[in-house]
């Protein structure tokens, strides 16, 4: 197959699986949803309890349903347990974070996060069960070795990163997306080739007993503030 292979030919089908719901009922399951997405919190502190490795499969299936520009889904998952790539992960992020609170960051982003309490260590990334880290393929390649361009890579790939999120969320885990940057370090420990542009590192777990939380992480704009109707 060259980079100049034929498109593929339009095949339509009935739409599968839709479901239509009364509108009191649809106003339920809005309802139900916004209470139960308002339970998950960005949290810091996890109980090193292993997690069913069905349950992240699931998820990520679950992720990979997301939108994607041409349907292309431009991503990869690399699911990270093991405890030396788990610490040489934390001991790479911290170098970066260390760098970053020491002189890169400008003042305003440093007392914009305080309310937040984080610094440059990262202990969560050793104790969590799971680690997921999102790459971002910026092109595919070709059996023949030719590439391809990958169209709104980027903005697909953070849909995904939003539905895994929810999944992890519905099934009971507790989530916290980190972003080191740069995060290069990743492609090297997760085996990943060059053009993969990793860009979150999602950890997941059980919320260790005691578990504290910002109040400040609670606090979302009103629907006033984050949205119009025109």
């Amino acid at each position: 197959m060259s980079s100049q292979s034929s498109p593929r030919p339009l095949v339509l089908e009935p739409l599968p699986d839709y479901r239509e719901y009364p509108q009191p009922e649809m106003c339920q399951r809005a309802l139900e949803f916004y209470r139960d997405i308002t339970r998950r919190r960005t949290v810091r502190e996890f109980d090193t309890r292993p997690v069913p490795r069905d349950v992240i499969e699931h998820c990520l299936l679950a992720a990979g349903t997301a939108p994607s520009g041409a349907n292309q889904q431009p991503w990869h998952f690399t699911v990270i347990t093991n405890p030396d790539a788990k610490r040489r992960i934390r001991e790479a992020a911290e170098a970066e974070e260390r760098e970053f609170y020491e002189r890169r960051a400008p003042q305003e982003w440093l007392d914009a996060l305080s309310p937040l309490g984080t610094d440059p260590h990262k202990p969560f990334l050793e104790e969590a069960p799971v680690l997921i880290a999102v790459f971002a393929q910026k092109f595919g390649i070709h059996p023949d070795g030719s590439h391809f361009s990958h169209y709104y890579f980027s903005e697909s790939v953070g849909i995904a990163i939003g539905f895994l999120v929810a999944a992890l969320h519905h099934s009971g885990l507790a989530t916290l997306t980190h972003t080191p940057s740069p995060m290069k370090f990743l492609n090297e420990i997760c085996g990943r080739p060059a053009q993969e542009r990793p860009m979150v590192l999602l950890v997941a777990g059980y919320p260790k007993p005691g578990c504290q939380v910002p109040v400040f992480g609670g606090i979302k704009k009103p629907l006033s503030e984050i949205a119009n109707w025109i």
